[in-house]
């Protein structure tokens, strides 16, 4: 591990690109304890040394846990970087349904514009929701005076708007996905929090209880993340058996090969989509009606909160029709089909139009085990918290999102060393 870890700091653009990449990383979680304008931060302070939140939906948990408890402190950079990548899924989704966006996207300028028009649309959106939100839900924390709601929804606005560019310059200059990075960071750090705080009530605790909760969460966090890592690494190869072809005096083609199908390719987006979907009604009640009277916020806070048999059943469905929903615009049978034709290559035994109904029924079964795979993994805090009573400081999609962004990071890096010539078997660093 040493001398692998020597190996890669001895190159200097490697190691000019890792230090930016942790300089600017630093910089984001410093920008982040700054508390937003507006904001009593001396209630809010009451409120955090005495054990309370500022969330109480799924949604807000989840921005809550990307941007590294930021928003449950209501600094300037509490909604993070989930505007922006609400914005590039609105994006994609009108670029598949509009066909002049589908052509901008085809083209280099095309997408450069397509970039452009998603910032404006991440800092319009970032405004909304911190005003929208701090409006309905963080009232007992903000002065009161409509300018200081605008003065909020513009801090966080700008404090989005540094986050994207800072996530933009380490994708440029640094190692990895810089946005994917900036949600790794809020992620781990919140894990390391929940899982100090577990530290310190058991610690101030004579009896044995709190420290098997403690016991219980890290095992749960290490089998959940060696789970994770086990499937994210998974794929389903295709053999695939490519013709010769003679072009002048060379015959190219001839060989045996394989296409790589992820087991979850979707990633996390069906988690997000279901949680979103969820907290919207919830989350439009507590906007219209503050004080929970009326009948439908009540109902809903009985029989819809997180933790309920209605919740979890309906989640996981969700999760279900989400999974197959975004597998259906992100993979195309017909185009791969036919782009496998272009190139000469036959799966054996299949020909022709057998060839796109076969890879759709192979993303069929794939897409049916990740769908079930995520259900399961997003109810297990929740099946904790009903049967051992142990509050996980962590969820499903936390552990996804960082063992994919650490993943993507450990490939990115393999590809640096490996354009100079130098393998490095990350497997001994101590990152899988």
């Amino acid at each position: 591990m040493i001398e692998s870890i020597r190996k890669m700091w001895k190159l200097p653009e490697v190691r000019k690109k890792l230090i930016y990449t942790f300089l600017m990383l630093v910089v984001f979680r410093l920008v982040g304890v700054i508390p937003a304008p507006g904001v009593d931060t001396a209630a809010l302070s009451e409120a955090m040394k005495n054990g309370g939140t500022t969330t109480n939906l799924p949604l807000l948990e989840l921005v809550n846990m990307m941007t590294g408890n930021a928003f449950s402190q209501m600094t300037i950079m509490a909604m993070g970087i989930t505007p922006y990548i609400n914005a590039s899924i609105i994006m994609q989704l009108l670029t598949i349904a509009i066909p002049a966006l589908e052509r901008m996207s085809k083209e280099e300028d095309g997408r450069q514009k397509i970039n452009r028009i998603t910032r404006y649309v991440t800092v319009g959106l970032a405004a909304v929701q911190a005003i929208g939100l701090v409006r309905g839900i963080q009232r007992d924390y903000m002065l009161d005076g409509w300018f200081n709601y605008a003065l909020v929804g513009i801090s966080m606005a700008a404090g989005t708007a540094l986050a994207m560019w800072i996530g933009e310059r380490i994708t440029e200059k640094g190692i990895g996905n810089g946005v994917s990075l900036l949600i790794f960071v809020g992620i781990i750090s919140n894990i390391f929090s929940g899982i100090t705080n577990a530290f310190q009530t058991a610690a101030g605790n004579s009896g044995l209880n709190p420290w098997l909760n403690l016991i219980l969460i890290i095992v749960t966090c290490i089998l959940m993340t060696v789970l994770v890592t086990f499937v994210e690494l998974g794929e389903r190869r295709i053999p695939l058996q490519i013709a010769k072809q003679v072009k002048g005096r060379r015959v190219y083609g001839g060989q045996s090969t394989h296409m790589s199908l992820k087991v979850v390719s979707v990633g996390v987006l069906p988690l997000i989509f279901a949680y979103s979907f969820l907290a919207f009604p919830g989350t439009i009640a507590q906007l219209i009606d503050p004080n929970s009277n009326g009948w439908f916020t009540q109902w809903w806070s009985k029989n819809m909160s997180t933790g309920s048999v209605w919740y979890m059943i309906i989640s996981g469905l969700l999760i279900i029709a989400f999974t197959f929903f975004y597998s259906s615009i992100s993979f195309d049978p017909k185009q791969q089909a036919e782009q496998l034709q272009q190139q000469g290559a036959v799966i054996p035994g299949q020909r022709g139009k057998n060839i796109r109904q076969y890879l759709q029924n192979t993303m069929n079964r794939l897409n049916l085990f990740a769908a079930l795979f995520l259900a399961v993994l997003a109810a297990v805090p929740t099946l904790l918290l009903k049967l051992a009573n142990v509050s996980v400081p962590f969820a499903a999609s936390s552990i996804l999102i960082a063992v994919s962004v650490s993943l993507e990071t450990i490939r990115t890096i393999q590809g640096e060393m490996s354009v100079r010539g130098i393998d490095i078997d990350m497997e001994n660093v101590g990152f899988m």
